[in-house]
């Protein structure tokens, strides 16, 4: 008979684990809701510590996270390869961007004030289930070993390997904050998607621009396609977008960052045995199609902290079925080619009202508001891939290094 290894402390109703967007975001809901007893388990100050990263999302100027906003803008921007700018106005919503250490800070201060919640620096090592809840086994600064025990634990670290799947795509980037020594950008419109850059023999690539004054921007240099690139090709590629299409004549690279989302449409199994849960990217909440993920984590969280907060545990599925089976379609054909996807994206943008695109993107439209968008994508070779999809087998592969970022 194995010996039970001792609790550090007692246990609790639910334990975190991770301090990224999905684990702050429950932990902050979990205490606005009611008062259970939560620890967040973060990784301790090194490697495993993630650096400062962006996240990005549109709504209709909710409050809550005001305090953790850096920018905001009410107009947004698509460049086509042609060079033709589509402006849009998506009002009432409205696309928002927050640092990590920014919404770290205002979620850490409002934790401080619920009695019930712990904030623990350490490496979760192992998550499992035992009889009556879940346990986890953590290393802390130090080098000992702590024991956790709670009803439910809610893991957020990234999986090690990606479920099985038809289609594998990378949203993979590189962003450099830049100063400029004159003002070159509008404060009022964030380019999404900028197609004049050379685009790559697989997949497709834009540049992206969250103006922070007229002097100062987030400018980076996107790709979807299946292998990430090396730091010096990104540094090319930001190099020729800032210098030959922004025209940025002398500019100040002030900081970087660098990660890669995975785009797929394997199925995230949210729960792990009767007491664990997965959340996050690793539950499923990043959308297939566009990498967009911050949006969806707050709808999980809400929903999450509203059943416990009813007696009992549910961890909802961050996207609707269908809006999983278009994206589907959407990453096959981009994958074998039969779009082209600088046009595709261009072409929605210029073609459907820019409120009803973006609940589109955010999975918030009906059947009806759906068929009216697919009526103005290539109509053939989406259908020929929709037709195929059920036939093709699902293969399993190791999990790419990802990283959280705007989307």
């Amino acid at each position: 008979m194995s010996r039970q290894p001792p609790a550090s402390g007692g246990p609790c109703d639910v334990v975190i684990v991770g301090g990224g967007a999905a684990g702050l975001s429950l932990a902050h809901r979990l205490t606005a809701s009611f008062s259970p007893t939560v620890t967040l388990v973060e990784p301790p100050d090194g490697p495993l510590r993630p650096p400062e990263r962006t996240w990005c999302y549109w709504d209709r100027g909710a409050a809550d996270l005001d305090e953790a906003v850096s920018a905001s803008w009410t107009r947004l921007r698509v460049h086509g390869t042609d060079g033709r700018a589509i402006t849009v106005h998506p009002s009432p919503l409205t696309y928002r961007m927050l640092r990590s250490t920014d919404f770290e800070r205002l979620v850490h201060h409002r934790l401080s004030t619920s009695p019930g919640v712990r904030v623990l620096r350490a490496t979760a090592d192992i998550v499992r289930n035992t009889a009556d809840g879940a346990e986890v086994r953590c290393t802390g600064p130090d080098g000992r070993t702590l024991w956790l025990r709670a009803r439910h634990v809610f893991d957020s670290r990234p999986r090690r390997a990606l479920p099985p799947a038809r289609t594998r795509l990378l949203q993979h980037f590189r962003g450099w904050f830049v100063h400029t020594g004159t003002d070159r950008f509008d404060p009022e419109v964030a380019d999404l998607m900028d197609f004049r850059v050379p685009q790559p023999r697989h997949g497709l690539a834009f540049g992206y621009v969250l103006p922070l004054a007229p002097d100062r921007a987030l400018v980076e240099y996107t790709e979807f396609s299946r292998t990430a690139l090396t730091t010096e090709a990104y540094e090319t590629a930001l190099a020729h977008y800032c210098r030959d299409v922004l025209r940025l004549d002398a500019f100040t690279v002030e900081s970087a960052e660098q990660g890669a989302i995975p785009m797929t449409d394997a199925r995230f199994a949210r729960q792990v045995g009767p007491a664990v849960f997965r959340i996050g990217t690793a539950g499923g909440a990043t959308r297939p199609a566009t990498g967009y993920t911050f949006a969806a984590v707050q709808r999980q969280s809400r929903a999450i902290a509203a059943a416990l907060h009813a007696g009992h545990v549910v961890v909802p599925p961050p996207h609707g079925r269908r809006a999983l089976a278009m994206d589907a379609v959407l990453l096959r054909a981009l994958d074998e080619g039969r779009i082209n996807g600088p046009d595709f994206f261009t072409d929605l943008f210029r073609r459907v009202p820019p409120e009803r695109l973006l609940r589109f993107l955010d999975g918030d439209t009906s059947p009806w508001e759906e068929w009216s968008i697919g009526l103005r994508t290539p109509v053939g070779p989406m259908l020929r891939t929709a037709v195929e999809l059920p036939f093709l087998p699902r293969r399993s592969r190791p999990a790419p290094p990802t990283g959280e970022d705007h989307r």
